[in-house]
């Protein structure tokens, strides 16, 4: 308790063990890691309601790392909305510190699907307090899920000089800095930071994360690798994020077009961990695997099938349209036209009253036009695929993810215009082509799709 108002960051509640179990939680969240010894977040989370079940702080990271997870949302989930409310109701019946109110605030809104106003909230508490790390986090997520990547990046940098590298956390603040650098396309910055910060805290696994991005980005593959096997031992015992670390990992052989590989990391890593983790990242990744696999033309034989096993619960949540994208996926994958036209028709319907919520005011825009873009393509329909993915292409951004994750649907795109029978979407694939290649020089995904284009049409 002391050591947090030291920080300029007291807390409002008698419990020291309250206090001393927040801070836990924070450091877990940060770290990726559930720290078993602990008994995980979950069990942390349940410690320290028991310990003070009305501190304030306590529901705020508790309620707020359930939104964040994107597993459920308060439009689908009573229960959810529930500690919402009972978040607000707590703070107001209580006499807390302007931040701790401002933090409630955040939260409030981000449950609205308000997600960039949530972090505007967080960005003022930052102006007074920029060492409040959880302020940091859930403002860098956030902006993450939103595709607002230049706000990212000047979220982090703006509280950079109040930080010391003695104080906890500091060396996973680099990483995150290090993640804004390189979806700005600042890759030689990136690196240089996400590296200072692994000489200081070697298991960090956003900051191995950031070079994994960077290799990709730039086509060093070998690079990217070495990098990842010579650390797997640091960061593969990070749950939260080890899944979607091996998934850069096959990444670099999928591109190189080894095969093999990559079907090899998703039996024994990807889905294992799918499987008993529940997380909406592991998820995403092993949709995503799969769906570039198939582009590729590789069979991946009944994976799909038992993907969707896991991710069909989810088909009406709708809490992303980055999410939705990838459990349409699986649908499409597994051959479930029922599910994955169930998927289009919910986001449809909740798009015609989005009120606040900036996920369903975006879905007529890019999301619904998306989904309708794939749809088509699975059923041949190359040249319909193309009308309506050519138009989005520089609003994808906006769909959250990174750079890396999004290029699926640059992919898609590519795909779609050279398997199209219209000349003029053909003409198109190759200039797309034309342009990833100044891009990403040497990269032999894009110099394969260029020779499949020249096979095809001369």
């Amino acid at each position: 308790m002391h050591a947090w108002k030291a920080e300029g960051l007291p807390l409002s509640t008698s419990s020291n063990e309250a206090c001393k179990l927040f801070d836990a939680v924070l450091h877990q969240y940060v770290k990726w890691k559930n720290d078993e010894t602990l008994g995980g977040i979950e069990g942390c989370v349940s410690s320290m309601q028991a310990a003070a079940p009305n501190f304030v702080m306590g529901h705020v990271i508790s309620t707020g790392l359930e939104l964040i997870s994107g597993n459920s949302f308060p439009h689908s989930d009573e229960r959810l909305a529930s500690a919402v409310r009972k978040t607000v109701e707590l703070a107001n019946s209580q006499d807390i510190s302007p931040r701790e109110r401002l933090h409630v605030k955040a939260m409030e809104c981000f449950s609205r699907g308000k997600f960039l106003k949530a972090c505007d909230v967080w960005e003022d508490i930052l102006i007074d307090h920029p060492t409040d790390m959880l302020a940091i986090k859930f403002a860098h997520d956030v902006y993450f899920y939103s595709g607002a990547q230049k706000r990212m990046m000047d979220s982090v940098l703006r509280v950079l000089p109040f930080w010391k590298p003695h104080m906890p956390l500091y060396c996973h603040l680099k990483g995150q800095q290090a993640f804004g650098l390189l979806e700005n396309s600042l890759y030689d910055k990136a690196e240089k930071v996400a590296m200072e910060g692994l000489a200081l805290c070697p298991d960090d696994p956003w900051a191995v994360h950031a070079v994994a991005h960077v290799y990709e980005m730039k086509a060093e593959l070998d690079k990217g690798l070495k990098h990842m096997e010579s650390r797997e031992k640091d960061w593969k015992v990070s749950d939260m994020l080890a899944s979607h670390n091996y998934w850069h990992w096959a990444l670099y052989f999928i591109e190189k077009g080894q095969y093999e590989a990559p079907l090899q990391i998703y039996d024994s890593q990807i889905f294992k961990r799918c499987k008993t983790s529940g997380s909406m990242l592991d998820m995403i990744d092993a949709s995503s695997m799969l769906y570039r696999l198939e582009m590729e033309g590789v069979c991946v034989k009944d994976r799909w099938r038992e993907l969707f096993h896991i991710t069909e619960p989810f088909t009406d949540n709708h809490v992303t349209l980055f999410n939705d994208l990838h459990f349409l996926m699986a649908s499409l994958g597994a051959k479930d036209n029922r599910t994955s036209q169930r998927m289009l028709e919910g986001l449809q319907e909740l798009a015609r009253e989005p009120g606040d919520n900036e996920q369903l005011q975006l879905a007529p825009v890019i999301g619904i036009p998306t989904c309708q873009a794939m749809m088509a393509y699975n059923e041949g329909n190359y040249s319909q695929a193309v009308e309506l993915l050519y138009p989005l292409r520089d609003d994808l951004v906006r769909l959250g993810g990174s750079d890396a994750q999004r290029d699926i649907f640059n992919q898609l795109l590519i795909h779609a215009a050279i398997k199209s029978d219209n000349k003029h979407h053909q003409k198109l694939g190759r200039s797309l082509l034309v342009v990833r290649d100044s891009l990403r020089e040497n990269s032999p995904l894009t110099n394969r799709l260029m020779q499949k284009a020249l096979a095809l049409h001369g």
